[in-house]
């Protein structure tokens, strides 16, 4: 029988099929992505084929139309300049006119693609995983339990994601890195100072903010400048921060450190005005990160300094701090009541998820809620994420930090040059403090503050990049 079934044309037919498709996947575009390879020159896959395909058609259509010559020099392929401006203004201009930016800079990188076809995309290994978490949450925004509520937040996320891909094809030199990140700390020091404004004009914060313990002690406001939220003003401040400091330290002129410093100094004062506990946590961790990478023996002096900040901290800063173990505390049971009933629904929703967005978090939450108590979303970010898109985002998500975290810290260890190094250190610091406060929070319920995180992202994987000259400490 043996014998029989494998001389026969249906087996013979079928074992070709098997091999063919084999061979498919594994010079595959998805498979590429997955593995982290690069393409290999010559690769003839299906789908390759299909995007070079697609990439020539681009092309051709730019000739033909003679886009190519009537764009050439315009402002629209100025990409750099288009994630400049956007990186700028995110933190400071609502959410759909920063959307409206990054599809101007996602048209920037076609044009450029159209008109130049030698110009390949950038590769990172981190760039697969950003490519599978987009993809991940569009699936899940179409099969999301209220499939409308969920599509302006699905496309958002999608959208500021995939910004990550183009960010980084606009770094095409060393410099076009430091310009951004002088960018990014500009922008923190503007929404410091507006920061500032509200404390010196005496505005009032929501009474959701203020527990009891702040009316006790006669504090009626927590900054939270343009981003509308205390909170979420300290993870954007928790990104930017690290990168500040570390740009008053490699700053070439001294009216440089000085201006990068004073910018620092005014970020970690804003989100001490937050009164945000996680905040206060992501910044220690953070520079404790910073000061261990950048020499081990920073231990000792860590632990001195925290024990004398004991002595030299406001009384509403430290009771703040202390209340995070205290049960009692109305936030803190809030979110631990929260934190239990979004367990509960991940027994139901682990694989598949119930989609982005507020309206699918409310369709489904008040069916476990705990005590009757009503949220937005699960004041945890890794927990919302698993509830939104099921394991498989939770994967990609990890899978991009983690990956991340890899080629970062590769870096560290070959870089000759100390501006680089010290870069290196601050990106991981900046997620490291973000990553620990969204423990506690939800950091992504705004969206300006989930597309500087994938800007933060997009750069470290940048820097991680081969620059040539920069290996033997000359860049």
């Amino acid at each position: 029988m043996n014998g029989f079934l494998e001389g026969s044309v249906l087996f013979r037919w079928l074992t070709a099929a098997a091999g063919w498709i084999d061979r498919q996947w594994e010079k595959s575009f998805l498979a590429l992505l997955l593995t982290g390879q690069r393409k290999e020159p010559g690769s003839q896959s299906a789908l390759n084929r299909f995007f070079d395909r697609l990439r020539g058609a681009l092309c051709g259509l730019f000739r033909v139309t003679r886009l190519d010559k009537a764009l050439e020099g315009s402002i629209s392929t100025r990409l750099l300049l288009w994630c400049g401006l956007t990186i700028l203004a995110a933190p400071l201009l609502p959410t759909m006119a920063v959307l409206g930016l990054v599809l101007v800079c996602a048209l920037s990188l076609l044009i450029c693609l159209g008109r130049d076809r030698e110009r390949q995309l950038v590769w990172s290994p981190v760039n697969k995983w950003v490519y599978l978490f987009a993809a991940v949450y569009l699936v899940c925004t179409l099969t999301s339990v209220t499939p409308k509520g969920s599509l302006k937040g699905g496309m958002l996320t999608v959208a500021f994601v995939l910004f990550a891909i183009v960010l980084q094809n606009a770094v095409t030199e060393r410099r076009h890195l430091d310009a951004l990140i002088a960018l990014l700390v500009l922008g923190g020091f503007l929404v410091s100072l507006y920061g500032f404004a509200q404390v010196i004009l005496g505005v009032e914060s929501t009474a959701a903010w203020v527990d009891d313990s702040f009316v006790e002690n006669g504090v009626s406001l927590r900054v939270y400048s343009t981003l509308d939220n205390p909170n979420v003003l300290s993870e954007y401040l928790l990104l930017i921060i690290p990168l500040g400091a570390v740009t008053a330290l490699t700053a070439r002129t001294r009216q440089g450190k000085a201006a990068a410093g004073v910018a620092t100094g005014a970020m970690v004062m804003c989100l001490v005005l937050t009164l945000s506990r996680g905040g206060y946590l992501g910044l220690a961790l953070a520079a404790a990160l910073f000061l261990v990478l950048l020499d081990r023996r920073f231990i000792v002096l860590g632990v001195i300094g925290c024990i004398c900040l004991l002595f030299f901290l406001p009384e509403t800063i430290l009771l703040r701090i202390a209340s995070i173990a205290d049960m009692s505390d109305t936030s803190t049971s809030y979110r631990l009541n929260i934190w239990i009933a979004t367990i509960d629904m991940l027994k139901d929703y682990w694989v598949s998820g119930i989609g982005p967005g507020i309206t699918a978090f409310n369709t489904v939450y008040p069916l476990y809620s705990l005590n009757t108590i009503a949220a937005p979303h699960a004041h945890n970010l890794y927990l919302q994420i698993l509830v939104e898109c099921g394991i498989s985002g939770f994967v990609a998500f990890m899978g991009g930090v983690l990956s991340w975290v890899r080629v970062l810290t590769g870096r560290i260890r070959r870089s000759l040059d100390k501006k680089t190094r010290l870069q290196a250190i601050a990106f991981l610091c900046s997620l490291t403090g973000f990553l620990a406060q969204s423990v506690t929070d939800y950091s992504f319920y705004n969206y300006r503050v989930e597309l500087m995180f994938w800007v933060v992202l997009a750069l470290g994987a940048a820097l991680a990049r081969n620059w040539g000259r920069e290996e033997a400490g000359t860049c």
